[in-house]
């Protein structure tokens, strides 16, 4: 017959005897207990034995620590600060006399919201903000900052960014771009003052570091970012339609500019061509009049040393120079009235009736193109 059917007797499934309802022998469990620990729990003395071993172990466990390399342990001796514990193992007095509080210092935390507030030229704006941070000093953080979670933070970088939206237009702060900023190298400013749209979010995070440092909460900023930037609903569209107007005019001064760096070199090398030009009709000119004074000079010797020879050279080269550009009639007839003739342009030897040979130059017309075109002697 199976354990379990009726009438199986006082046997349970372990092949013990089943209890007949009586209330557990509690004499019978201490003497078990006590005949378990032998002499050491036998007369008076032997609770005290047991008590002592639980003690000593008590102690051997609690008196010492071991700190994660990501943490600091803070030590509390009797309820007061006592010291401040690098990563590793360390021995301490057992507790309650000291006690180790262990906190994060590389673990990087954030606070994120997002608010709507008012700007400088009192247009309303949404900013979903984001605050990356870490524990710089454990003791302050967990001591001097009454709220170590994260309300602190939150309430005091809000405040950090009304501040600077406040200050600027809305232009500024819609066009900031949203990528963290590098962490401050010196102690941050408490003021802010308008400013162009890349340092928003620095301004930003220096005033919340002064908070925080005048809270003594013992936290770093390590960043700060406007997540998302946006105009209220209502005037989106408006806003989307100066976004693009915006665009359109940056295509159009890329498209000037570009069409100055085509014609500026251009005219650039005709202004060097037309000076360059210029200066050498100009060196012609000066050498031309140079050699025309240094001509006229030895003229002048010449004549004052010879008036009359030289008087007359001068006249014959000049009546020289005159006749060869002008055209010429031979006449044969013993002398006439001198005639106006029209001759050929090209220098041609012809004869006229009556008159004589007519001989014209073939420099006439270029070189005096003023000068009659024939003359009969």
């Amino acid at each position: 017959m199976a354990w379990n059917e009726p009438g199986n007797g006082q046997k349970d499934p372990w092949n013990r005897n089943r209890s007949n309802g009586r209330k557990p022998d509690l004499d019978g469990a201490i003497k078990s207990i006590k005949a378990r620990l032998g002499k050491f729990g036998a007369g008076s003395g032997g609770v005290f034995t047991i008590v002592l071993v639980f003690a000593v172990a008590w102690l051997l466990v609690s008196s010492y620590t071991v700190i994660d390399a990501r943490q600091v342990g803070v030590v509390l001796r009797f309820g007061q600060f006592s010291r401040i514990l690098p990563p590793g193992f360390h021995l301490k007095a057992p507790s309650p006399v000291e006690t180790v509080t262990k906190v994060e210092t590389t673990q990087v935390r954030s606070v994120s919201d997002n608010v709507s507030m008012l700007t400088r030229d009192e247009n309303i704006i949404a900013i979903d903000f984001n605050v990356q941070y870490q524990v710089s000093d454990a003791r302050k953080f967990l001591y001097s900052n009454a709220d170590r979670d994260e309300n602190t933070i939150h309430n005091a970088a809000e405040a950090a960014v009304r501040s600077v939206v406040g200050a600027n237009i809305m232009d500024n702060i819609l066009t900031t771009p949203g990528v963290d900023t590098p962490a401050p190298a010196q102690a941050p400013v408490a003021g802010v003052a308008p400013a162009a749209k890349e340092t928003l979010q620095q301004q930003t995070r220096d005033i919340l570091q002064a908070t925080l440092d005048k809270y003594n909460a013992g936290i770093l900023v390590t960043g700060v970012s406007f997540q998302n930037v946006s105009p209220p609903k209502e005037v989106k569209d408006a806003f989307d339609d100066v976004n693009a107007a915006r665009e359109d005019k940056q295509s159009e001064e890329n498209k000037a500019r570009a069409y100055e760096s085509q014609v500026v070199p251009v005219a650039r090398g005709d202004a060097a061509r037309i000076a360059a030009e210029a200066e050498a009709d100009r060196v012609e000119r000066i050498a031309r009049a140079n050699g025309e004074a240094e001509r006229f000079n030895l003229l002048l010797k010449e004549y004052r040393a010879a008036p009359e020879v030289t008087r007359r050279r001068l006249w014959l080269e000049t009546v020289e120079e005159v006749m060869a550009g002008n055209p010429k009639v031979i006449d044969g007839s013993n002398g006439k009235n001198i005639v106006q003739l029209p001759v050929e342009a090209n220098g041609a030897v012809r004869n006229v009736p009556g008159v004589g040979t007519v001989i014209q130059s073939a420099t006439t017309d270029a070189a005096n193109p003023n000068q009659p075109q024939g003359s009969a002697q």
